[in-house]
């Protein structure tokens, strides 16, 4: 049986692709016999594995045989040119199927013979919708809080009109009759004063602190167990992750509501996971960041109505009767606030809600 390979040393400052670990596109050697013997942080994220779990591999065992791919490589092989390989589909454990471009250049840095470079074909169309949601977001949410602010002011009036008109009644025969009406104006005053103020509170400043994501998973946890007996939520946390900074109250809101949207929608019966990574070099509103912490939200409830599914993050829009849509408006929120991204990805039995937030700060730019 061969020896295992061993991953080029990328770390030595002479190195030759000591360098690649910074590119946001990613990047694969092969030997001679198109083995893999590195790739970087990118290529790890873009096809789900490490790079322990790559090297080794052939590229048909990593990738299968798509033909763009497979020809390009015989040519470049061939002729010891560089080609490209367009549009071919990767299926990757446990995720939907990518569409790649791939660059494929002889290189003579032995043991590598070929550098493979890919790239997401959808990315960038990916990028443009994150920056229109973003925008629409953003739309509404100024929308909404100016909504808030007209109805606030005469709202207070009425309330204040009702208590008057109330104490007024204690002098009157028919009194108790009259005064159910009154205590109905103000109970429905003070329903619709809370959600006023529920639309605006996410435009409160952050307070930031360094902070343990799992800490907070831990009281979300605790508050669910609570409320919601019969829901089993799961634990599957990488303990390594460093600390973040951001806004304590404001993660645990974010959080929370996503879990309890998964409770109520399960009718307080099911499983919820949570689960931690880390990823690497990902871009996070167009900076890109060589460190970030992926949380993801699972449930095995009904999932998202197909209907509002693509509106599920927009104020006012709930699947759940009775709801008030501001649940994951406000997440949504919070989340940018901490330069971060969320997302859903729902199918009946199984909805992911992905949350990817930045641990090291600073990012390498905008992209262009």
């Amino acid at each position: 049986m061969p020896a295992r390979l061993q991953p080029l040393d990328t770390d030595s400052e002479l190195s030759p692709f000591a360098g690649l670990d910074l590119l946001s596109s990613a990047v694969i050697l092969l030997d001679g016999e198109l083995r893999v013997r590195y790739c970087n942080p990118a290529a790890e994220n873009l096809f789900a594995m490490s790079v322990r779990t790559c090297v080794g591999k052939t590229l048909l065992q990593l990738l299968g045989s798509p033909p763009a791919l497979a020809s390009a490589v015989e040519n470049a092989l061939a002729k010891n040119w560089s080609y490209t390989g367009h549009d071919f589909v990767v299926a990757r454990d446990g995720t939907e199927a990518i569409h790649l471009d791939c660059t494929v250049s002889p290189i003579d840095k032995p043991p590598a013979r070929l550098l493979l470079e890919f790239r997401p074909i959808d990315q960038q169309l990916k990028a443009a919708r994150e920056e229109r949601e973003a925008v629409q977001q953003r739309a509404n949410q100024e929308l909404i809080r100016n909504l808030a602010h007209e109805i606030k002011n005469p709202l207070g009036g009425i309330r204040g009109s009702a208590q008057l008109l109330d104490r007024e009644l204690a002098s009157m025969e028919n009194a108790p009759a009259l005064k159910e009406y009154t205590e109905v104006i103000i109970h429905e005053a003070d329903r619709l004063q809370d959600l006023m103020h529920r639309l605006l509170s996410s435009h409160r400043g952050m307070q930031p602190v360094q902070l343990s994501i799992h800490e907070i998973l831990e009281r979300v946890r605790r508050l669910i167990h609570a409320e919601f007996p019969g829901v089993r939520v799961k634990r599957d946390y990488d303990t390594s992750l460093p600390e973040i900074t951001g806004d304590r109250e404001q993660l645990i809101q974010v959080i929370l509501n996503i879990v309890r949207n998964a409770a109520q929608a399960m009718h307080g019966e099911g499983e919820i996971i949570t689960r931690t990574r880390a990823v690497r070099q990902v871009t996070l509103v167009k900076k890109r960041y060589r460190l970030a912490l992926e949380l993801q939200i699972i449930d095995n409830g009904p999932g998202v109505p197909p209907e509002i599914r693509d509106r599920i993050f927009y104020p006012l829009v709930s699947g759940r009767e009775g709801g008030t849509g501001l649940g994951l408006a406000l997440a949504q929120s919070f989340v940018q606030q901490h330069h971060g991204h969320i997302e859903v990805a729902s199918v009946p039995g199984h909805t992911c809600f992905t949350l990817r937030l930045p641990i090291s700060r600073g990012g390498t730019g905008d992209m262009k």
